[in-house]
Parts: C-alpha cells; structure tokens; sequence
C-alpha cells in the first residue's frame, strides 16, 4: 500500500432507514479506526517448551472509531447528537481508500465539545463497536 493523505479516510454514520444512507461525518480533521481482539490463552504444562498457547477464534473482537474536527453539516450533527442521546447502535462506515471499509454497529461512548474564545467550536467522538462487524477490502 503506496502512502496515503490521512484526509481521506471518512467516518460515515448511517440514517437507520432501509436502505441505509450513510453521511460523511463533516469537518473532521484527524480519525482513527483501532480493531482489537482479546486473545484466550490455553498454555499448560504440557505447552511445548512452556510457549504460551492460544485457543485460535476464541477471543473477543472489538474495533474502536475515533475522530475530531469541526461540525460544518447540520445533518451529520444531528444524526450524531440522536445516536448520543439516545445511546443508539448506528450503523458506521471507517473508510481507508485503498485499504478497505469496516461497517457495523457502534456506539458512541464519548462526545466532547470544546471552543476558544478566538477559535471555532470542535468536536471529539469515540465510538465502540456493539456486535458484528464486516470489512471489505478496497483495491
């Protein structure tokens, strides 16, 4: 994979309808996709050598999307501000050109809002995924 202008990652949040219409979350200046999984060690006495064993597919798998920026759409604000306050899953796109698309339900864990007296309002979203995910590759 060639370097890429971190601009172009997206964060999208969907409506709810069917078909879903997903929104780029707008002014977003930094964003972060973290996918994590917990491992479920096995290890024993009779682990080979006394090498630490894991049970392979056994963990727990959890990805974390992130972003900051400035809200300059009124209609990704608002989405984002009903999936907070009523603590709704949504359904989110984390979109890497060239490297591929993570969708499913998340959360939205943490929402700060924040402003200088000389500066524009800013905002922080940190979402935790809340059941499957899929990811497709992007060539």
């Amino acid at each position: 994979m060639a370097a890429q202008k971190g601009k172009d990652i997206l964060l999208k949040i969907g409506d709810g309808q069917s078909p879903e219409n997903f929104t780029t979350v707008a002014g977003i200046k930094a964003r972060t996709l973290s996918l994590n999984a917990k491992t479920v060690d096995v290890t024993n006495s009779d682990s080979l050598g006394g090498w630490r064993e894991l049970l392979s597919t056994a963990g727990v798998r959890a990805a974390t999307l992130s972003g900051s920026g400035v809200f300059r759409d009124a209609a990704s604000d608002a989405l984002i501000c009903n999936a907070f306050f009523n603590q709704t899953l949504a359904d989110w796109q984390g979109i890497i050109p060239d490297f591929g698309l993570v969708q499913g339900p998340f959360q939205i864990t943490t929402l700060d809002y924040a402003g200088q007296h000389d500066g524009e309002a800013t905002f922080a979203l940190t979402l935790a995924s809340g059941g499957a995910l899929s990811f497709t590759v992007i060539p």
